[in-house]
């Protein structure tokens, strides 16, 4: 369905961006990694989309605080691959503490990640988009851009401000082939949260499915994890001719955690 098509993903060299990368790989698109970690596991995760999908893939260790360097990535998308016609942004970071104590610069940090690195990310790759008349952006937000919690001003914040960002993007391309979109999801069994379940299960001792719903109950009705193949998939739809006329939408993955 995206043969021909390439796409930039943020923070993908792990969990949501990972398994949204391989979804739209599989869907035929060309895909631009970026994250940190380990040199030889990014290899081996570009290399293993390139021989699974018959896609070609690039890695871009693109710092998402710095504008010039998001740029960066996409100038190579089109250099390398010739176009930059999905963007998603996904990369982000967490800290949670109350305000009174959050530390500026944690605060800061988030800020740059969570929300400007979306915005200069749109601003990067729009003109490309806007050049051939179509183009999909997908921000992932959170759960917590519909909703707070306490301890997380700084993440509830940036990602109410991905939605209004998201909003004005998709309104200012609203007669073109562009649409502009967020996800939100609510909890998400990535590498990072099976770390939390581990860790409760341990300090309580308490079995690992009895950690999970523990986990869910405070905020999830449905008890279950979303998981990032499932994020992939809405993100792939979203790409298609089917979703040409949605526009500024915020969609909640969230097990029923924003109807309450």
């Amino acid at each position: 369905m995206l043969k021909g098509k390439v796409a930039i993903i943020t923070g993908s060299t792990s969990g949501i961006g990972l398994g949204i990368a391989r979804r739209l790989a599989a869907s035929g698109a060309n895909v631009v990694l970026n994250g940190f970690g380990d040199a030889a596991e990014i290899e081996a995760v570009r290399a293993g989309i390139e021989a699974e999908f018959a896609v070609k893939a690039l890695y871009s260790p693109a710092d998402m605080t710095k504008p010039d360097q998001i740029k960066g990535m996409v100038d190579l998308a089109v250099t390398t691959l010739g176009s930059a016609d999905i963007l998603v942004n996904n990369a982000g970071i967490q800290h949670t503490a109350p305000i009174t104590e959050f530390p500026a610069e944690r605060w800061d940090s988030v800020i740059a990640i969570n929300l400007s690195a979306v915005f200069h990310g749109m601003q990067a790759a729009l003109p490309h988009m806007q050049a051939k008349g179509w183009g999909r952006i997908v921000n992932i937000a959170s759960a917590h851009g519909l909703v707070a919690s306490v301890n997380k001003a700084a993440y509830v914040a940036a990602k109410h401000g991905v939605l209004g960002v998201t909003k004005v993007a998709a309104l200012e391309n609203a007669e073109s082939g562009i649409t502009v979109n967020a996800i939100c999801p609510g909890w998400v069994l990535t590498p990072l949260v099976q770390k939390q379940i581990d860790a409760l299960a341990a300090r309580e001792g308490i079995s690992i499915a009895e950690a999970q719903v523990k986990l869910l109950s405070e905020k999830q009705p449905s008890k279950q994890f979303t998981t990032p193949e499932q994020l992939g998939d809405l993100t792939v739809f979203l790409c298609s001719d089917a979703a040409a006329n949605i526009k500024g939408a915020s969609l909640p993955v969230d097990g029923g955690w924003t109807a309450q």
